[in-house]
């Protein structure tokens, strides 16, 4: 009879499951590896060369890979413009599932750099989801799942509500990648058989949400007004209204998406839009300010193409799924503000000892 013991703990503890993620260091890589790592995965993380530290997302859950009994995240060199270093990767990890989060991301830097938009996060999907099918040929680990991140954008001007069978009419560079990396997906998963998922997710924020992105803007600027340290905020389309939810719940959908008999492809959304000129009201608001007397409407931030309204309609996620958002539209604009509030009181400190200049901000 086989010993089902490790001699010293009583019954053998299951082996953890294997997570390969790319995009580890963004705002969604964060929060997938703290949940996952809450699930018991081991999580390795794809990440590019840098000359900056680009971690501190990871900070606070990072442990030195020496300390072997400890570190479930590890993070490697590698980069979605590269093949053989994503299909290397795979090989040496053998994931149990691949989570690709890595894009460009930002709707209007896509105007300003389309090629790279598109390597990184049209033909960057391709190269993995290629690299993984090779590797599930080589090796016969069927079992293999892969998650691709999608985007509300790829809706662009289509009417809301926008569910899985909605048209797509993206708008953009960055949407009409997204839209590439979707039916490549699809693609895969029925020309190959392989068990890939489209996440089609909602706007979702938090306080990791890069400073470039208009909610984090937004509450950056308000922490800095609070505290003296800024007086004028620029903003493009006010009217833009989006459906806005909090990242940390959505990397739960992500997760259930794979944890399915069939794969398939899924809205995650609130199911409630709101402007940012909402979203200036509500910060704004919140500290006892007025927005009006601190936010000037620029040019240069409105697009080429605008995309008016994206409101999703989740009814599929939450039927098959049992997802649901955690976190309401005022408690994910208090999260923001509250965390920008901390920053700023700390670099007034800062400011007011002479380490750092406010007037860089108008």
């Amino acid at each position: 009879m086989a010993d089902t013991t490790n001699g010293k703990h009583g019954p053998a503890a299951a082996k953890p499951k294997v997570a390969l993620v790319t995009g580890i260091t963004g705002q969604d890589g964060s929060y997938l590896t703290e949940f996952l790592l809450g699930k018991n995965y081991e999580v390795h993380g794809l990440i590019r060369r840098s000359s900056n530290f680009n971690t501190q997302r990871l900070n606070h859950i990072y442990i030195d890979p020496h300390n072997k009994e400890k570190a479930k995240m590890k993070l490697h060199y590698a980069d979605l413009t590269d093949a053989s270093s994503l299909r290397r990767w795979i090989d040496i990890i053998l994931p149990d599932e691949v989570y690709n989060l890595a894009a460009q991301s930002h709707v209007a830097v896509s105007f300003e750099i389309p090629d790279y938009t598109a390597d990184v996060v049209a033909t960057g999907a391709l190269r993995l989801l290629e690299a993984l099918r090779s590797h599930i040929a080589a090796t016969g680990r069927s079992h293999v799942k892969y998650y691709q991140a999608g985007s509300s954008e790829m809706f662009g001007s289509t009417p809301p509500p926008q569910s899985e069978t909605t048209p797509f009419h993206p708008r953009s560079p960055y949407a009409a990648a997204k839209c590439s990396a979707h039916w490549y997906t699809v693609n895969y998963r029925e020309a190959y058989g392989m068990f890939a998922c489209n996440g089609i997710l909602f706007n979702h924020e938090s306080p990791r949400r890069g400073e470039n992105f208009v909610t984090r803007k937004i509450t950056r600027a308000v922490g800095r007004i609070k505290m003296g340290l800024q007086h004028k905020l620029f903003l493009g389309n006010l009217q833009a209204s989006r459906d806005w939810g909090f990242a940390g719940d959505y990397v739960e959908a992500m997760w259930l998406m794979l944890q399915q008999e069939k794969p398939d492809d899924y809205v995650v959304a609130t199911e409630e839009s709101h402007t940012v000129e909402e979203f200036l009201e509500a910060s704004f608001g919140y500290v006892g300010l007025n927005w009006r007397d601190y936010v000037e409407v620029d040019q240069r931030y409105f697009r080429p193409a605008e995309v008016d309204n994206l409101k999703g309609d989740a009814t599929k996620t939450r039927k098959v799924l049992g997802w649901k958002p955690k976190v309401g539209f005022m408690e994910l604009v208090k999260m923001m503000v509250d965390e920008d509030m901390a920053i700023a009181k700390r670099e007034k400190v800062l400011v007011d000892a002479g380490y750092i200049d406010a007037q860089q901000q108008p």
